[in-house]
């Protein structure tokens, strides 16, 4: 058999080592780059400082060098990283205006010398630097606006673990006790989902609306949360000052891990909003005669179809102490898999929820849907562990490791700040939650008294033999529960002239059609087409009205609004960008001296070893006036972009 097919392809090869250069050395470039014309280098060089004893040829700047590019590159290890940048460690260390690139044992000596008083002086410089430069623009700034028009910024603050495994070692008399490489950074604790012995827990803070990272606050097995959270408030409130903006106007969102009383006091003077885990307030009076009446608003989750009825408690007292909140008791019936939050009691899930949000700006459902909205949160950690993965192991101990997450995030920020340099666009905003239109003709009046309904009332029949309205148990979730254990939901909620309130409550047919006890439940028994109704009536309960009540109703008729930006569209098209062109690094030859230069005579400082001073500390490194002069050429980067970073182009 013939074939007329013809492969014009000659393929040679050479025993000449040609290293291809990484693909990530562009984006890299182009961030020291970019960090080095604002200056941050110089900052770096001047305001954190670290000496230990036997320094060596290196300073502080070195490290972080190494740490930035291991951020950037994406390689699964330090010893990858190292043998993809090796080949162009003159070139990748002259980007930063150092020489030589520390090895790799220097770099994890480093990192387990360091003490927290330079991890502090790290985070200083990072949220100075990201207060520096604002993402979002004056005249386009995201948040969130209530129902008054009054302008919030949300903040999401949540603990993020990494476990790491610990192969068993035998423990008898004959043998030392065993030593454990994590022993300094982990310990045992709460794992979640991973797999591992011991474990490091994270707590990150994030503002919500540009996806900025604020700060990384770390400790040993489950970690202190509630000195984390205080130190992140602090950070807040330094966001909150640059910004101008007063802290009422700040919204915390928490997890459930936060959720008691004793973190109320710690959020004293700002707005928050998390999930509550104190399940004994169920048992307050106060409580359980709210949860008697009907619910406020019943709601549905549109992802999970969940169905929740919500009772508003605006004052409640959630400690010892006296310290008081607005909780939101959100129910829905129990099914056959156990609910992963709240309590269940009798077949109902109990839910709570704890905030400082006005009652007349934000409905219980606006908070109940604020905190659900907290799951944006988990893609941003997910999108964090795709791309950057700060939570594996860089150092065996607490100082290096919290080092190398803080440069992390610094990294995260700069990628979305250069991604909106790139691709500038203007702030989305979505219509968090509609209008209320009742809330445009409020029905109490200033002379006029508010009501609020007792327990209610149901109705009897004549019909002896016939179950009664008495006969229907309400249930905490604002249903009735009928002999046979079915629900009757509320259909109607009817003021009558005498100022009490009819509530109607329905079946389903489905559920009244093979009843065994229809006959003595319905009025006509078996041929009746329609559902068992029953009918409560509920009588006020007389209490005088604020005298600013009418004014607050009649301004909160605005839509809830939720101001940002795309969460991943800049960082993602920026790194598309850079790692898909051609990076050309050209590098001038360097030439053998005819004589090795005489040596220099020691001075007095130098034969007596006294310490260096930081300025000669910082020159041992740095590139000198001699060295080979390197040229990167970045292709495919548009002229408007390399303008705004002021590149050359050619």
């Amino acid at each position: 058999m013939s074939s007329i097919a013809n492969f014009p392809v000659n393929i040679q090869t050479s025993s000449q080592s040609v290293p291809s250069t990484p693909c990530w050395f562009g984006e890299l470039s182009l961030i020291a780059h970019f960090l080095k014309r604002q200056g941050v280098l110089v900052a770096l060089e001047e305001q954190v400082r670290f000496a230990r004893r036997r320094f060596g040829h290196y300073d502080l700047i070195d490290f972080v060098a190494v740490l930035l590019g291991y951020a950037i590159c994406g390689e699964r290890t330090i010893e990858a990283f190292y043998e993809r940048v090796e080949p162009f460690a003159d070139a990748f260390m002259a980007l930063f205006g150092r020489e030589r690139l520390p090895h790799r044992s220097t770099l994890s000596r480093f990192l387990a010398a360091l003490d927290q008083a330079t991890v502090e002086a790290l985070r200083t410089l990072f949220l100075k630097d990201l207060l520096a430069r604002p993402l979002e623009r004056a005249e386009t700034v995201g948040g969130l606006w209530d129902r008054e028009g009054t302008h919030y910024v949300v903040f999401d603050v949540d603990g993020t673990r990494e476990a790491a495994r610990q192969r068993a070692l035998p423990h008898t008399s004959d043998r030392p006790a065993a030593q454990r490489r994590l022993g300094e950074v982990c310990a045992p604790g709460y794992t979640g989902r991973k797999r591992g012995e011991v474990v490091r827990t994270r707590t990150t803070l994030l503002q919500a609306h540009t996806h900025q990272w604020l700060g990384t606050f770390a400790g040993a097995g489950n970690g202190d949360y509630r000195g984390e959270l205080l130190r992140a408030i602090q950070v807040i409130s330094a966001y909150a000052q640059a910004q101008s903006m007063p802290l009422r106007q700040v919204v915390i969102r928490l997890d459930g891990q936060y959720g008691n009383g004793a973190i109320v006091a710690d959020l004293a003077g700002l707005a928050y909003v998390m999930r509550g885990k104190d399940y004994h307030l169920l048992d307050l009076p106060q409580v359980q005669a709210r949860l008697q009446a009907p619910p406020d608003v019943q709601t549905t989750h549109q992802e999970t179809g969940t169905q929740r009825a919500l009772f508003d408690i605006p004052d409640l007292v959630v400690t010892a102490t006296g310290e008081r909140s607005r909780v939101i008791v959100a129910t829905h019936p129990a099914s056959s898999t156990p609910a992963p939050v709240g309590v269940t009691r009798e077949g109902v899930v109990y839910e709570l929820f704890f905030t400082a949000l006005p009652p007349v700006a934000f409905t219980s459902a606006d908070v109940v849907d604020l905190y659900l909205g907290r799951g944006a949160f988990e893609t941003v950690l997910c999108d964090e562990d795709q791309e950057q993965d700060p939570d594996r192991w860089c150092s065996h101990t607490a100082c290096g490791q919290e080092v190398w997450q803080i440069l992390s995030q610094w990294v995260w920020n700069v990628r979305l700040e250069l991604g909106h340099t790139l691709h500038p666009t203007a702030m989305r905003t979505t219509e968090f939650a509609p209008a209320n239109p009742s809330a445009e003709s409020p029905s109490v009046q200033p002379s006029a008294s508010t009501a609020s309904y007792g327990s209610p009332t149901f109705a009897s029949t004549w019909k002896l033999g016939h179950l009664q309205g008495h006969d229907f148990t309400l249930q905490p979730d604002g249903t009735l529960r009928c002999p046979t254990n079915h629900p009757l939901y509320p259909q109607e909620r009817r003021p009558e002239r005498d100022g009490t309130l009819r509530v109607v409550y329905a079946a389903r047919i489905g559920d009244c059609r093979p009843c065994l006890l229809r006959s003595q439940c319905q009025w006509h028994g078996s041929s009746t087409k329609k559902p068992r109704r029953v009918s409560a009536v509920l009588h006020p309960i007389i209490t005088l009205p604020k005298l600013n009540e009418t004014t607050k109703a009649q301004s909160a008729v605005h839509p809830i609004l939720w101001g940002d930006w795309q969460r991943r569209f800049h960082r993602r098209e920026l790194v598309k960008l850079l790692r898909s062109q051609q990076v050309e690094i050209r590098q001038a030859e360097t030439f053998p001296l005819a004589q090795s230069p005489t040596p220099r005579p020691l001075s007095r400082t130098q034969r007596a070893h006294w310490r260096l001073s930081w300025s000669r500390r910082l020159a041992r490194n740095a590139a000198s006036a001699a060295a080979p002069s390197v040229s990167i050429t970045l292709f495919g980067i548009p002229d408007a972009f390399a303008a705004a970073l002021g590149l050359q182009t050619f």
